[in-house]
């Protein structure tokens, strides 16, 4: 079952970037260099400020920088965002 699912989210990163506004846990950890404390970090952030408004934002989360978003500019994306 496990596998089946890594099989789902690598297929899913094939096609498309993830958004780092919908993903949930498992996609999230599918981005390369993000493992589960920084897949919560991610999470977290949402929760505590509904989205992110573009993937710039994501520096903003302990962990995440400049190297990052380079290596990582095709597979992630923000999707839309109502921000308060």
């Amino acid at each position: 079952m496990k596998l089946l699912s890594l099989l789902i989210i690598g297929a899913a990163l094939c096609f498309g970037a993830v958004d780092i506004n919908k993903a949930d846990k498992k996609e999230l950890m599918a981005i390369n260099g993000v493992g589960e404390a920084k897949a919560d970090a991610i999470l977290e952030y949402r929760k505590k400020n509904n989205c992110f408004k573009n993937i710039q934002e994501l520096k903003e989360v302990k962990g995440f920088g400049d190297k990052f978003l380079e290596k990582n500019r095709a597979g992630i994306m923000a999707g839309e965002c109502k921000k308060k």
